[in-house]
């Protein structure tokens, strides 16, 4: 049944960003009520096949690249749908809806069935430590995705060529959410980091042990708090959009390094 759901909510998720890129060329309105109804739809569908895949294996989908991936394209979505009720910016769409396809596509190919967690990751700090990290990353994805779309609109702006695109928020709207995005992020993120260093403190007896995802991590950590610190100096803008793409590339690096190639039996992000 699972199996099922997620096949649903893929088709769901590409019919949304079909809907939302056609939207996006040609401002109709038509378009826009569509791919919103579609990915509700196809939220809602991955939503119970994640609950059915958690009900089935519990946490052992912490440690498996399928689960990882669909639900961050799970939590994507529910950040993309909550912003939405507090403002309407449906040209994000047409990047969090083909994000949310490729990375439920993603864990379809990659799916190997279920996997176990080692004993010595069979505890509540688990949990505590994957939560706020990978909530955080969805949230950086919004901020990303608000970012592209900010460096979008200054080229159009410079050049002065507005085509039949529809009208795009304002700059200072988008400089405004990617800060509040980053910093929300930034917090959650933080604490992923904070607590998967007391669960290998824990089971391990250091903190640190230098592989690739920590490193990677911590770059990308580093980056978000220069990058508000600088904020708070005057600096954004195209700087801020490009620094917050950079960040959430490496964080995606990060992700993928996890799980390919490099053995991380420690912490999550």
């Amino acid at each position: 049944m699972g199996v099922l759901l997620f096949g649903l909510s893929l088709a769901l998720y590409l019919l949304a960003s079909a809907a939302f890129v056609a939207h996006a060329t040609s401002g109709r309105e038509g378009a826009r009520r569509m791919a919103m109804m579609t990915l509700t739809a196809a939220f809602a569908i991955d939503s119970l096949a994640i609950a059915v895949r958690l009900a089935a294996i519990g946490s052992g989908a912490l440690n498996s690249l399928h689960d990882q991936l669909s639900i961050l394209a799970w939590l994507i979505v529910a950040c993309f749908l909550t912003l939405q009720t507090r403002v309407e910016l449906p040209v994000l769409g047409a990047l969090v809806s083909p994000f949310a396809f490729l990375l439920t596509l993603s864990s379809t190919l990659v799916f190997s069935g279920t996997e176990t967690l080692p004993p010595e990751l069979r505890t509540a700090w688990l949990p505590a430590h994957v939560a706020p990290a990978i909530l955080g990353l969805a949230i950086f994805a919004i901020a990303s995705a608000t970012s592209a779309v900010y460096l979008v609109q200054e080229r159009r702006l410079k050049a002065k060529r507005f085509g039949r695109l529809p009208r795009l928020p304002s700059l200072e709207t988008l400089d405004n959410l990617n800060y509040r995005c980053v910093a929300w992020g930034f917090a959650l993120f933080t604490l992923g980091i904070v607590t998967g260093s007391l669960l290998a403190k824990t089971r391990w007896g250091t903190f640190w042990s230098w592989e690739p995802v920590q490193v990677l991590s911590v770059l990308a950590w580093l980056l978000y708090a220069v990058l508000l610190q600088a904020r708070t100096l005057g600096w954004r803008g195209r700087r801020a959009a490009t620094l917050t793409l950079v960040g959430f590339a490496l964080l995606m690096v990060s992700l993928l390094s996890l799980n390919f190639g490099f053995v991380h039996g420690r912490s999550f992000g």
